[in-house]
């Protein structure tokens, strides 16, 4: 205790450790909600670089409301964007039909937060610090719509960043630390918007503000031009089998034999709708008709994942879109020694359960192993008689989508399709053209969407290595 104070070898004891020595001084920059948790001065938010402005002096700020008298089952009306739309990407108009809606009277008495051309959205409200912080952006041609109480509009009113370059920088590394840091966990995680208005932002110029508008303008392109190619699939197939224009058939009453409903082995009236014989028949008619089960060497869903901080990224119910499989930064990671089946490339992904996701499907076209959860079945073709992004494409079809409707089991927001029910679809086994057309179409439009998802990214390091080098150098970027 007579030794005199050794600062160096203090410090070189907490080399390595997640310690912070402040004093009180210290404690209250950058502090304005007077923090005293640790978590707020762990040392990646120390070395955070403080930026000249705080965004709630150059934008609005405004959180959403979520309706309590909304209607669960509307199909059509304005959409009310929730935390699983806002992905750190642009939206697309072209997705509007898989967002949730509420009615246009509803939507009149959410006037406030009704949202404009290149808005950013930002999530604050989430199970995880991995959903809270994510970022939208609202693209010139998106329908009318609406968010949440879990998220927050802003809207920019300052020459000093554009709404791209705002975009761009909250989904950087350092716009997400500063979310990381504000973020409380209160049960879940919350910032409000007083927070939010405090978020540190940098200044550019008008030159760097245009080229990352650029290059987000460039990636909603790409993303268009994605979209089409999977669309050209869909009406190829539509097409060729002759359901384009099929209009099923819809009788209020219509009578079955007990010895169907035991062959079946269901009693539910919704199983026996004339629409779906029909179906059946007019596929068989074609003359290459198959039941599926029998054209799959993996016809399995996947396991409650052990979740690690390394491994395979795991696959679930919201990362299967319509035709695309997401992989990006919201997928948690797992052990595979302990899935029972994973995803390969090549394979058939198709979700199990939910409403509004249910038969949903996808073809697996990444380079890298998955791991489906619990919802998630994999189908594995055989041979080349089926291919998988043919088939991909049939199942999210009129003619899949009705076998979906007819095999689902449960009601009231608790339906499941099992492996066993996905086994007797019946199968258009289209010829090989054919399929090989709508397979490259399929490929185009992923290809299309990966590039779209490289400018985004390639739009956020440019703003950080703007705010690490030089705009000159971020302007250099290839």
């Amino acid at each position: 205790l007579s030794r005199p104070f050794d600062a160096a070898r203090y410090l070189g004891l907490l080399e390595g450790l997640e310690i912070s020595v402040l004093t009180a001084e210290q404690r209250e920059l950058d502090n304005p909600f007077a923090r005293f948790d640790a978590e707020y001065f762990q040392k990646k938010f120390l070395r955070l670089p403080k930026f000249p402005n705080a965004l709630g002096v150059h934008a609005l700020i405004r959180s959403g409301t979520t309706p309590v008298d909304r209607d669960d089952e509307l199909t059509e009306g304005v959409a009310l964007l929730k935390t699983v739309d806002i992905q750190n990407r642009v939206l697309l108009a072209q997705n509007s039909d898989s967002f949730y809606k509420i009615s246009f009277e509803i939507a009149s008495r959410m006037a406030k937060t009704k949202l404009r051309s290149r808005d950013v959205l930002i999530n604050i409200v989430g199970a995880t610090t991995d959903v809270v912080g994510r970022v939208g952006f609202i693209p010139r041609d998106f329908p009318e719509a609406n968010i949440t109480q879990a998220m927050a509009l802003i809207r920019t009113n300052t020459n000093e960043i554009n709404p791209e370059t705002l975009f761009s920088f909250l989904a950087s590394n350092y716009g997400q630390l500063q979310i990381q840091r504000l973020a409380r966990p209160t049960g879940q995680y919350n910032l409000n918007l007083q927070e939010v208005a405090s978020l540190q932002i940098p200044s550019f110029s008008a030159l760097f503000n245009n080229s990352i508008q650029g290059a987000i303008e460039a990636s909603l392109q790409s993303a268009r031009q994605g979209q089409v190619f999977l669309t050209a699939s869909e009406q190829l197939l539509s097409h060729k089998l002759s359901i384009k224009n099929w209009q099923p058939p819809n009788p209020l009453s219509y009578p079955r034999s007990s010895a169907d409903a035991f062959a079946a082995g269901r009693f539910d009236a919704e199983h026996f709708k004339p629409k779906f014989a029909e179906l059946i028949a007019h596929i068989e008619n074609t003359g290459n008709a198959a039941r599926l089960g029998s054209l799959l060497a993996v016809n399995d869903r996947g396991n409650q994942p052990e979740y690690t901080d390394t491994g395979l990224p795991v696959v679930n119910s919201k990362h299967v879109a319509h035709n695309d499989v997401r992989l990006d930064a919201d997928n948690r990671v797992g052990l595979a020694s302990t899935a029972k089946v994973l995803i390969e490339p090549g394979d058939v992904v198709m979700n199990g359960t939910g409403v509004g996701t249910i038969g949903r499907s996808a073809p697996y076209l990444h380079a890298s192993k998955a791991i489906p959860d619990n919802h998630v079945t994999i189908l594995r073709p055989k041979n080349a008689t089926l291919d998988p992004v043919y088939l991909s494409v049939f199942i999210n079809s009129l003619a899949g989508q009705l076998q979906v409707e007819q095999r689902l089991h449960g009601s009231s927001g608790q339906i499941e399709l099992y492996p066993t029910d996905i086994a007797d679809f019946t199968v258009w086994l289209a010829p090989k053209a054919i399929q090989q057309e709508i397979r490259q179409a399929v490929e185009s439009g992923f290809a299309a969407k990966q590039h779209a998802t490289q400018l985004l990214e390639a739009a956020k390091r440019a703003v950080e290595i703007a705010i690490e080098d030089s705009e000159t150098a971020a302007l250099a970027m290839p």
